[in-house]
């Protein structure tokens, strides 16, 4: 496996690649969830590129840039036994150079959800991406469903600006108990933890409401509301049923698909996950 740091040498081992190239975008400290997106795109594709960046421009003013984990000797192992065949591990001044002031902005999709509670942060989702679609130039990139919201910003990104790719949404991969993998996790303490699954049964209450008729969203939001209230270490952010398409809240009788998706807090840690119906 080869490890890249810069822009320039990526450019041109890129124009050296022919055939088929996945790319599986992560910000590092990998998990199961990650080493699925490098194992399916080695499946898929003649080549295979993963980046590790934890990209500054989507952390907000009180979150976590600084603390968020890092690991790149156990992040190359585990991309290597995926099969990754090279790993681009820029600099945050490789990608925003000084003077840097172009930036990309997704509009209705970014808006509700995680997009209301982090200002800016699809901005930087959206500006990262559209820089690592450039540099790399993949035939297919590989997304993971747990941040359901990212990837709907991320394909309309695509589809707007005319990339010319296919995104590739791959299925949350899962602790045991139920718990969606996360980077995130490692902040937990033993005694957060055994709380975080709560999320999951929410979801999964709310899944069990719908698969017996119920189509009244507030009763679906309630579902899962009452769920999580059951666990005193969680708090709430937003307990959420919209259309999976354009993550509109609906107030009516839902029909199609419909996205139950949770922002809960454990302790410090704000854990996020969902289900589509």
């Amino acid at each position: 496996m080869k490890q890249i740091s810069t822009t320039a040498e990526m450019h041109a081992v890129r124009r050296s690649l022919s055939g088929t190239v996945g790319l599986a975008p992560t910000m590092g400290y990998l998990h199961a969830g990650h080493v699925a997106l490098v194992t399916r795109a080695r499946a898929e594709n003649e080549h295979v590129i993963a980046t590790i960046f934890v990209n500054p421009t989507q952390f907000g003013p009180n979150e976590d840039l600084t603390a968020y984990p890092r690991d790149f000797p156990r992040d190359f192992a585990l991309l290597a036994e995926a099969g990754c065949d090279i790993v681009f591990t820029p600099s945050p001044d490789a990608i925003y150079p000084p003077g840097f002031q172009t930036y990309v902005t997704v509009e209705e999709v970014a808006q509700p959800l995680e997009g209301a509670r982090r200002p800016g942060h699809f901005r930087g989702v959206a500006t990262v991406v559209a820089k690592l679609f450039n540099l790399t130039r993949p035939t297919r990139a590989y997304f993971g469903q747990k941040d359901a919201q990212q990837v709907r910003v991320i394909q309309t990104m695509a589809l707007d600006l005319n990339f010319d790719l296919e995104i590739v949404v791959c299925p949350t991969v899962r602790e045991p108990d139920g718990l969606a993998m996360s980077s995130r996790n490692a902040y937990l303490t033993p005694e957060q933890r055994r709380a975080a699954p709560a999320l999951y049964r929410a979801l999964t209450a709310g899944q069990e409401a719908w698969n017996h008729g119920e189509r009244d969203p507030e009763r679906l939001r309630g579902r899962m509301a009452e769920v999580l209230a059951a666990e005193p270490l969680a708090l709430v952010e937003y307990a959420s049923a919209a259309d999976a398409r354009t993550l509109a809240e609906l107030h009516e009788s839902a029909s199609g698909n419909v996205l139950l998706s949770l922002a809960v807090r454990i302790g410090r840690t704000r854990l996020i996950d969902n289900l589509v119906l």
